[in-house]
């Protein structure tokens, strides 16, 4: 809009050379939502996929959904790398529907439930005996 509106009615612009600024700032855009918005939820939902699965302080299910949506989000994610189809296509939709749900559902579960009880959450207060420091050795 910008190019359109404020340079390309002035006096002596090339309008072959602002086609091609308005192309490129428009291939630059889709790139950059395709690898901020769409790759980096894939490496972010493994990690938390994983972590969670480990740790199991949300319901199993949760990480799954993530370990399912994930793989399919980069398959998608590669396929609009090499043209198969656009980033708005009905099938890369679908693709990220699964990471959409584990996000959704996984901050849903955290609002409302919170992490489960476990040996990681549990309020532990540390006793003298706890720390290593302050063990003694008896000499006899």
């Amino acid at each position: 809009m910008t190019l359109r509106n404020d340079v390309a009615g002035t006096a002596g612009t090339d309008s072959a050379a602002l086609v091609t600024i308005g192309h490129s700032l428009v291939a630059t855009y889709n790139w950059t939502f395709l690898l901020s918005q769409s790759l980096m939820p894939v490496a972010c939902d493994l990690l938390l996929g994983y972590m969670f699965y480990r740790s199991a302080l949300v319901p199993r299910i949760l990480p799954v959904i993530a370990f399912i949506g994930a793989p399919l989000l980069l398959a998608s994610d590669i396929a609009v790398f090499f043209g198969a189809y656009s980033q708005v296509s009905p099938i890369a939709v679908l693709a990220a529907l699964p990471v959409a749900v584990f996000e959704l559902s996984l901050g849903i579960w955290l609002i409302v439930k919170g992490f489960k009880s476990t040996p990681l959450t549990t309020d532990h207060t540390p006793t003298r005996h706890d720390h290593p420091a302050t063990q003694t050795t008896e000499q006899p």
